[in-house]
């Protein structure tokens, strides 16, 4: 496609806009942008169409500007090329999106990039794919990519998403925000969700994300109770009822292995007999999950007449620590994440380890210590991959111990004189 550079006032004796210019045929259309650069008649080449390069005549600032009319001819050239290779009509308006993206000619507070973003999460959450917990984790990517491009001075576009980028991003949450390797590595696969979104809605043809590796992700040792942890924590007599409260729906959820968030859709209507009638929100086309009653989990069932006392993830967690704190779980426990290539080990108290994801964590390990088959928990759990059910199977020393007594029971020999 041909191109050119003109003067909107070609006469004029003060500076006037350098204007770009291109014609498409398949709309008969004329298309216009302003630059934005100015410049004094008496120093633009009017036959070469750009500033004058050398004679009395040159601008001290032509070499400037020429390079800034560059990356106008070379956007057109590179985004005419793009088109020709993925078979899609390049028009005047794509062109447009295209320049005001990369030369910032939007309205004041807009932003390409973050518009695409918000009606990427309204889209989602109006067809109902997420659940409320995956909606807050890009409401959370969101304000991370905002405050990047504060902190950072890297403005956002679709196509300065590249190497350097990456390089930059992955600096600013590991060194800057302390992200753990999983953290990051979680944070930048959901990104990178919301990037093949934009590749497929045409407002991007830059591929260069799908180059991204994410860090290694580890498994982190965490905290995974026992029966007899259960027993005491389930027979203690609380004074406070507000942690008795806290006490049960941890249990619950520990002998069902339910999400926290999944125990708000128990309801009469769901429960039968002998299960509770799972319907997964996020896998319209999944089968109902079946979790089995227990003679504990009827009991707290029937207790709060089919309606758990839950109130929110944040207060559950504060007063689950306060649980464990009363039954002297105080003992110092060791916390050991990975950042990058460091580990970072930390002191706490056992009962600041204890949060709502601690109940699905011992769930999943008392039925593998009991010998049960991955795709037998899977079942219960909704969990589709096996690595990530894995991932919550914590080997305590005890159970080595005994493991490693069963497999070398050997005799010991016979003491010679």
């Amino acid at each position: 496609m041909k191109y050119t550079f003109y003067l909107k006032e070609p006469n004029a004796v003060s500076e006037t806009l350098i204007m770009f210019s291109c014609f498409f045929k398949n709309e008969n259309r004329k298309f216009v942008y302003s630059t934005g650069e100015k410049i004094q008649p008496l120093h633009w080449d009017k036959q070469a169409r750009q500033p004058k390069t050398n004679g009395k005549h040159k601008s001290k600032f032509a070499d400037a500007i020429k390079m800034q009319l560059n990356r106008y001819s070379d956007l057109l050239l590179q985004t005419e090329s793009l088109y020709k290779r993925i078979n899609e009509e390049l028009t005047s308006n794509i062109l447009k999106k295209v320049f005001d993206e990369e030369f910032k000619k939007l309205a004041v507070g807009r932003n390409v990039f973050f518009d695409a973003f918000d009606e990427f999460v309204l889209e989602k959450v109006k067809s109902k794919d997420w659940s409320a917990a995956t909606e807050k984790r890009y409401i959370n990517i969101r304000n991370i990519l905002m405050a990047f491009q504060d902190s950072k001075n890297y403005p956002l576009t679709f196509n300065s998403i590249n190497k350097k980028f990456h390089t930059d991003f992955t600096s600013y949450c590991m060194d800057d925000l302390k992200h753990i390797n999983n953290t990051y590595a979680r944070n930048l696969g959901l990104f990178k969700s919301f990037l093949y979104w934009s590749l497929d809605k045409k407002y991007t043809f830059n591929t260069e994300f799908m180059k991204f590796k994410k860090v290694e992700r580890v498994v982190t040792n965490q905290i995974a109770l026992t029966i007899d942890d259960l027993n005491k924590i389930l027979t203690h007599n609380f004074e406070s009822k507000r942690l008795e409260k806290v006490r049960d729906v941890f249990v619950f959820a520990c002998v069902t292995g339910m999400r926290f968030g999944e125990l708000a859709t128990i309801k009469k209507s769901n429960v039968t007999t002998t299960d509770i009638i799972l319907k997964e929100e996020k896998e319209k086309g999944k089968e109902a999950r079946k979790i089995p009653l227990t003679t504990i989990s009827k009991f707290l069932l029937a207790k709060y007449n089919y309606e758990l006392p839950l109130i929110a993830n944040q207060k559950q967690n504060k007063y689950l620590k306060e649980v464990f704190r009363e039954l002297n779980y105080s003992q110092l426990v060791q916390k050991v994440t990975t950042r990058g290539k460091e580990n970072i080990k930390e002191e706490m108290f056992f009962y600041d380890r204890i949060s709502t994801h601690t109940a699905r964590r011992t769930f999943i390990t008392m039925m593998k210590r009991q010998g049960k088959s991955d795709k037998l928990i899977a079942s219960i759990t909704g969990h589709s991959d096996m690595k990530t059910l894995n991932q919550y199977y914590q080997v305590d020393n005890d159970e080595k111990k005994e493991a490693m007594d069963e497999v070398f029971a050997l005799e010991l020999p016979m003491r010679t004189a």
